[in-house]
C-alpha cells in the first residue's frame, strides 16, 4: 500500500459527498492515509461552517465526524515550528504548512483540493 497525506479539503469532500468525492475515493483506494493531528479541528470547523451556512443540519455533521473516526486515517503531530517555517517559506498558513511539511517528513505525496498548498507540496 502506499502512504498518502491527505488535507481537510480531500477529507471534507469525501465526508460530505461533495462533487469530487467519487473521484477521490477511487483515487485513495487502497492507500493508507495521514494527515497531521489538527485534522479533526478542521472537519469539525467545515462541519460547523456547512451546518451555520444551511448547507446541511446538525444531525449530518455529527455523522460526517463520526465517519471521519471510520477513515483510518493516522494522525501525525507536526511541531509548530515546522508548521511556521513552512508556511513562511511558500506564503500559506501555518495549518496547511503543517500538510506540507508531513507529506515531505513522510516522503508521501500530499492529496489537497488546493492549488496553492500542491505547489507548495511540489516545491514550486
Amino acid at each position: 500500500m502506499s502512504l498518502v497525506v491527505v488535507d481537510a479539503s480531500v477529507v471534507a469532500a469525501l465526508l460530505f459527498l461533495e462533487p469530487r468525492a467519487e473521484s477521490l475515493a477511487t483515487q485513495l483506494a487502497g492507500s493508507d492515509l495521514a494527515a497531521p493531528s489538527l485534522l479533526p479541528y478542521e472537519i469539525a470547523n467545515v462541519a460547523a461552517m456547512k451546518v451555520r451556512r444551511r448547507l446541511i443540519v446538525p444531525a449530518a455533521a455529527v455523522n460526517a465526524l463520526n465517519l471521519l473516526a471510520r477513515l483510518d486515517v493516522r494522525l501525525h503531530p507536526v511541531p509548530a515550528l515546522h508548521a511556521f517555517e513552512v508556511a513562511e517559506q511558500t506564503g500559506l498558513t501555518a495549518y496547511d504548512g503543517a500538510y506540507v511539511w508531513l507529506a515531505r517528513a513522510l516522503g508521501a505525496p500530499l492529496a489537497t483540493l488546493d492549488a496553492r498548498i500542491a505547489n507548495a507540496a511540489k516545491g514550486n
